[in-house]
């Protein structure tokens, strides 16, 4: 969210901002909420000045009031008639007062309303482009190989291991569910696990947050549109499911003043994550691809300005680090202006490679939001000068299985069936070094 000072000030950056994510529609709402605000600053100054009056006119009665107790018969009309005088302009005052300040409610919930929907200012370094397809390749790491015999779809790999059933999840919960088995649950495991001790080895704290969070922290965290395509609502709650743990994990922030001398706040998180995923998807993202229900290892930062680009350019290294150790091809992905969401600065995916697909698909996406959730859930710390500062909070995902298992399970696939398990990851799988199928 913009600061309203900012929108006023710059009509015409706010305006160009909007182009370039290609979301015209949302021009007149500039217009629309610098003529509320000037409003709303007219109407509340005309209030005070109520105010101020009415507070006058109230002690000026006081002393008309003694004095109408000592007066003669001949002078308490006049004192009464002034004391009435005053009394009606209080009244009339008071309807009025009251009149304004109904308009002034009405004008800051639909300012509010508008400043949630006009979108962040990009960083100049973002590629212009209206949706995923004009995302740019920054660079590669690792040879993205394909092998010479063909690689079964993912679900199918694991089946051979005896490690997933999607029968039975839908028979209990629908589509978009699944129950993992045996040596792929464990595995899923190991990941997250390897995942934690990662990102802890980098500095990072281990947190495990609420996997339920109030209307008021979805709302900080991210846009409107995405919310109603995301979250779960729990009914007759103010409670939502999470989407990922960057949600209650920026949301432990809410309202604090953080002592400038402990930032940056450099967490890792453990959750669960819900998610809608509506609308119909094609044959590459059956199985375990797009779901309901994930389990998540999740980084966020929250920093002073200055240093939020820097850590933006930690937080996807740390990504393209760990896939790397798995032995898995990555590369990393620019995400143009139509493909940000609204409160973002600045975002990159970093994409696995698929043998099977031959091609690179979503596993992390790293993101600089700036000021915007900041100031939204009020997270703010005192600068050198004692003056009051919003923070800059940063997010990326460390890992997010199954979706990652299937990089893992077809880049580590061998001829026979068998998957090799990096050595990286032997720790966490009880010294396994391959995982033999069950059957083939």
């Amino acid at each position: 969210m913009l600061d309203i000072r900012f929108v006023r000030e710059n009509p015409d950056i706010v305006k160009e901002n909007i182009k370039k994510k290609f979301q015209d529609e949302k021009l007149p709402l500039v217009d629309e909420v610098i003529e509320l605000d000037a409003r709303k600053r007219v109407t509340q100054q005309e209030a005070e000045a109520l105010k101020a009056e009415r507070n006058k006119l109230s002690k000026a009665n006081g002393p008309l009031y003694g004095r109408l107790k000592k007066a003669s018969d001949e002078e308490k009309p006049a004192i009464q008639a002034q004391i009435e005088e005053n009394n009606a302009k209080v009244k009339a005052d008071a309807d009025r007062l009251s009149a304004l300040e109904q308009q002034q409610t009405a004008d800051e919930a639909r300012i509010r309303e508008i400043m949630l929907t006009i979108p962040n200012i990009i960083d100049p370094s973002v590629p212009i482009g209206p949706d995923d397809s004009c995302n740019v390749e920054v660079q590669r790491f690792g040879e993205a190989k394909v092998p010479e015999f063909p690689i079964p779809y993912h679900t199918d790999i694991m089946e051979s291991f005896d490690g997933v059933d999607m029968d039975a999840a839908g028979r209990v919960s629908g589509s978009g569910f699944y129950y993992l088995l045996g040596n792929i649950a464990r595995l899923h495991e190991a990941v997250l696990a390897y995942a934690r001790d990662f990102m802890i080895s980098k500095g990072f704290t281990y947190c495990i947050p609420p996997f339920m969070i109030h209307g008021n922290v979805v709302e900080g965290v991210m846009s409107q549109t995405d919310m109603d395509a995301m979250m779960y609502k729990i009914e007759g709650e103010d409670l939502y499911l999470i989407g990922t743990s960057e949600h209650s994990m920026i949301g432990r922030y809410i309202d604090q003043i953080i002592p400038a001398e402990k930032l940056p706040q450099t967490m890792t998180s453990y959750s669960p994550c819900f998610r809608k995923e509506k609308g119909s998807h094609g044959i590459e993202e059956r199985g375990v691809y797009r779901i309901h229900q994930f389990e998540k290892q999740e980084m966020i930062v929250v920093c002073k300005p200055e240093d939020s680009k820097e850590w933006y350019e930690k937080l996807w290294n740390y990504s393209v680090e760990l896939f790397r150790s798995l032995d898995i091809p990555v590369r990393q992905l620019e995400c143009c202006s139509g493909d940000l969401a609204d409160l973002k600065v600045k975002s990159c995916d970093i994409e696995a490679w698929s043998p099977r697909q031959q091609k690179y698909f979503e596993v992390c996406s790293c993101s600089n939001l700036g000021d915007a959730q900041a100031r939204r859930l009020k997270i703010r710390y005192k600068d050198e000068n004692g003056k009051m500062q919003l923070c800059h909070t940063l997010n990326n995902t460390c890992v997010a299985p199954p979706r990652m298992l299937i990089a893992f399970l077809e880049n580590n696939l061998q001829e026979d069936g068998s998957v090799v398990i990096p050595e990286v990851l032997r720790p966490y799988m009880g010294g396994l070094e391959v995982m033999v199928p069950n059957k083939k």
